[in-house]
């Protein structure tokens, strides 16, 4: 039973950083983080994009983590839990890794999904880039995925109401 408690840690984690994310894309990446995340709305061919330096952001939260919890660098101060929350959010960017920038932008690897969840999470992040520039938009999560008609009526409303500019190929 040792091992019980931290995994429901990492668990909770790894669903706790999706959360993270949601709310880092839509008001930091969305927001006045623009700057670095504009070029991943943008074509271009670069390998890299000023959007990845985000990666470096969530490494530097697994790695904090890691050291919170390790006696060897904070000795009697060290929080046990920080090693296994650390753990969590660096699987969840493996995750983020494989889904977003191998599955969803193929920047890793060429599948396109033809049904399932795959397909859902294709669909739901091609929407979320539906949009031109930063406001509005939908979909900012990067492992759960709403329902891509959800979606499309969510997308036409704010193109409707003014909110944001929704490009032609999208048929919102």
């Amino acid at each position: 039973m040792d091992w019980l408690i931290p995994t429901l840690i990492v668990i909770a984690s790894v669903l706790g950083m999706e959360l993270v994310a949601w709310a880092s894309h839509k008001y930091v990446m969305h927001g006045f983080g623009w700057g670095w995340h504009r070029d991943h709305h943008e074509p271009h061919d670069n390998a890299l994009e000023k959007n990845d330096l985000y990666a470096i952001v969530g490494a530097a939260m697994s790695i904090s983590m890691f050291a919170v919890g390790s006696k060897l660098v904070m000795g009697d101060r060290a929080w046990w839990p920080g090693t296994w929350i650390g753990l969590g959010i660096l699987i969840y960017g493996v995750i983020y890794t494989a889904v977003h920038d191998g599955l969803v932008h193929q920047r890793w690897f060429r599948w396109v999904p033809k049904r399932g969840y795959a397909k859902r999470l294709v669909q739901a992040h091609k929407l979320h880039h539906a949009t031109v520039g930063k406001d509005g938009g939908v979909s900012f999560g990067f492992v759960f995925a709403q329902d891509p008609a959800k979606l499309k009526a969510e997308l036409k409303r704010q193109r409707e109401a003014g909110i944001a500019v929704v490009r032609e190929s999208v048929g919102a």
